[in-house]
């Protein structure tokens, strides 16, 4: 094993070391022990990514096997790396986001009594995301995807005594494994027709599977390749909270904000979108199954932006926001700019965390109160958390020069120039979009630090997590909340200018996505690009910076000029309001129909199948039949000689008479 494979070992196994030592020995090594060696862990696995990435970018890709698990016929489970410009960008990201989680964590759970045990579950949910992003098969994709949902039921349901919690977590796990089940049919029916779960061998067999027709309805002939991107895709729903399978997200909020920004922010939540991006040389064999991309990740973007606008728990706002962007990332894997989809991953896995961040900075300055309704003019309490949430806030909705302008506009201008079915109305959304993403991220942002104080009113009325009540006056949160909230806003006004370049347009991505001829927007794209500098002087005449603008004025119109005006209106559009509280009634539909179903067919199973059938018929129906047999042997059993002497009489004619009869 040469030195850089034992590298790529370090990587993922580092922080499962520091889980290990964390979640089994964490009594003995104490609190600071605890943090320290999961810490640790990240650390070297983030100063491991640099250095695998170097090696990439020097032109190193390494495709190989680490263990062979199990052999059947021809088909090998293995664990292997796939090591190229598309990991190396993951593991940066993954790993450098969970460092500043892990530091971050040390101030916000510094009072809970789980210490040791949530240091161990967020240093294994970050090897479990590596394993992900690293495999080179499908099934340790499949191992990596099934342990981050794992892990994030865990922690979301940390505060394991609260009911609230509990439900979050069993939904989270539910509609995941909802889609899960699309994802290892995908898995399954590649296994079954090209006899290889290694994703290379896969990929060399794509034009055999465009070729191959499968009768999904009689009459109905399906590209066998459409139906297995559609499946794989259904799994990337349930992951990344595509609509329908999208209403965990908001619920999972009952975990503590750390795990927020590491599983909703930059990773766990991310993996559909990089699954789909390393399957594009097969997605690319498939129009039908970009347009379905296209479009679940457009109705995701608009309307899931529109339930941010009426959310009044900081945390939840941010979620809408996450569902939003992750519908943009969708569209933009929908228009074949998978580097587009991934740029905009790495960009928002800054801002966004940041945002988490910054939001859990401000619940632990109001003493634990989550409604921004009891906030205001926090600016001056909090001038770090105040400067750092401005600088996110720009990054998302787009502001040129930032890290979120570049890639947020390369979507919308690739999904302009696709010609796929569904492009005309994912480019009506992503642009809508842009309004919404502004209107609700300064409503929350000027009603959070401007305005005047609402906080002393309602004093001793707020409650969180830990059930504290709010009192006193808020304060900037200590040393380890506040450096990981600047470390986070520096790439997200840098990276996005720096990287622009050679992830979308240079050489960054090649070998590792493969975009067809048919589908030319990256071209395009490349053709109108001059560089980041005129791409940032140019968005100033485009469409999205004054939507995004007017978003932001109207924003503080509403909320800091004529405070009464959103009263006013949400009183005259009861409807639309009540149809946004109950976030399209998805979860009243999964509660009636699919729950209420499942319990209607598990009542009816239990009454009919198990009462009436098996008890009714086969057990005590078997058992009644003994006894009327019983009930009707027993009268010729009376102990006369007389009665057997007729019985035997009677038994040989009917004997006889039987006999004859054959004869």
């Amino acid at each position: 094993m040469t030195e850089m494979q034992k590298l790529y070992l370090l990587v993922p196994l580092a922080p499962l070391a520091g889980a290990i030592i964390a979640g089994l020995f964490g009594k003995a090594i104490g609190r600071a022990g605890a943090h320290w060696v999961t810490i640790l862990g990240v650390a070297v696995s983030f100063v491991a990514s640099i250095f695998v990435y170097q090696d990439v970018a020097a032109g190193n890709v390494f495709n190989g096997t680490v263990y062979t698990w199990a052999t059947s016929g021809d088909l090998k489970f293995e664990v292997g790396f796939l090591i190229d410009s598309l990991t190396t960008t993951m593991m940066l990201v993954v790993t450098f986001v969970s460092l500043m989680v892990h530091i971050y964590t040390i101030g916000y759970m510094h009072d809970d009594p789980g210490y040791q045990r949530f240091f161990s579950y967020i240093s294994l949910f970050t090897f479990s995301m590596l394993m992900l992003v690293m495999s080179n098969n499908f099934l340790q994709l499949f191992f990596g995807w099934e342990a981050v949902g794992l892990v994030s039921y865990l922690l979301i349901g940390f505060w394991y005594t609260r009911p609230s919690a509990i439900f979050a977590n069993l939904k989270a796990f539910l509609v995941n494994r909802v889609g899960d089940f699309g994802f290892l049919l995908g898995i399954g029916l590649i296994a079954a027709y090209t006899g290889s779960l290694n994703y290379a061998d896969v990929f060399a067999q794509g034009q055999k599977l465009a070729s191959t027709h499968v009768e999904l309805f009689q009459g109905e002939p399906w590209t066998l390749v459409t139906v297995i991107c559609i499946c794989l895709f259904i799994g990337a729903m349930g992951k990344s909270a595509q609509v329908p399978l999208h209403v965990w997200l908001p619920d999972s909020m009952e975990g503590p904000t750390p795990i927020s920004a590491l599983i909703h922010a930059a990773t766990m939540v991310t993996a559909g979108i990089f699954m789909v991006s390393r399957m594009s040389p097969l997605f690319e064999l498939s129009d039908v199954a970009l347009s379905f991309v296209m479009v679940i990740g457009a109705i995701t973007a608009l309307f899931m932006g529109f339930l941010g606008i009426i959310q009044n728990d900081i945390k939840r706002v941010v979620a809408y926001s996450t569902l939003s962007q992750l519908g943009y990332m969708t569209v933009a894997l929908g228009a074949s700019a998978y580097s587009v989809a991934i740029f905009h991953l790495m960009t928002h896995a800054f801002f966004k965390a940041l945002l988490f961040l910054a939001a859990g900075s401000v619940i632990i300055g109001m003493h634990h109160d989550q409604d921004i309704r009891n906030m205001g003019g926090l600016r001056k309490y909090m001038p770090i958390t105040w400067i750092t949430s401005l600088v996110g806030s720009l990054a998302l909705i787009g502001t040129p020069f930032l890290s979120g302008f570049y890639s947020k506009d390369s979507i919308i201008e690739a999904v302009a120039l696709s010609h796929l079915p569904g492009a005309g109305f994912a480019h009506f959304a992503v642009l809508a979009g842009v309004f919404v993403t502004a209107f609700y991220s300064f409503r929350m942002y000027f009603l959070v630090f401007h305005g005047k104080e609402r906080f002393h009113v309602h004093a001793g009325h707020g409650h969180d997590a830990h059930g504290h009540g709010q009192h006193g006056t808020p304060h900037e949160s200590p040393r380890v909340v506040t450096v990981p909230l600047i470390l986070l806003a520096i790439p997200s006004v840098v990276i996005g200018y720096l990287t622009v370049q050679p992830m979308l347009f240079g050489d960054f991505f090649e070998g590792a996505i493969v975009v067809s001829e048919q589908h030319p927007v990256m071209a395009e794209l490349a053709h109108h690009f001059k560089g980041a500098l005129a791409m940032g002087l140019h968005a100033f005449v485009t469409a999205p910076f004054w939507l995004a603008l007017a978003g932001v004025a109207l924003a503080w119109f509403f909320y800091l000029k004529r405070p009464e005006l959103p009263q006013a209106i949400r009183a005259k559009f009861g409807l639309v309001y009540e149809i946004l509280e109950n976030k399209y009634y998805f979860d009243r539909i999964n509660e009636v129909v699919f729950a209420g179903g499942a319990r209607l067919v598990g009542r009816g199973l239990w009454k009919g199948g198990d009462q009436g059938l098996i008890d009714g018929i086969v057990v005590n129906g078997s058992a009644k039949v003994v006894y009327w047999v019983a009930q009707i042997t027993r009268l010729f059993q009376s102990g006369y000689i007389y009665q057997y002497a007729f019985s035997m009489i009677i038994g040989v004619f009917v004997l006889l008479t039987f006999w004859f009869n054959r004869g």
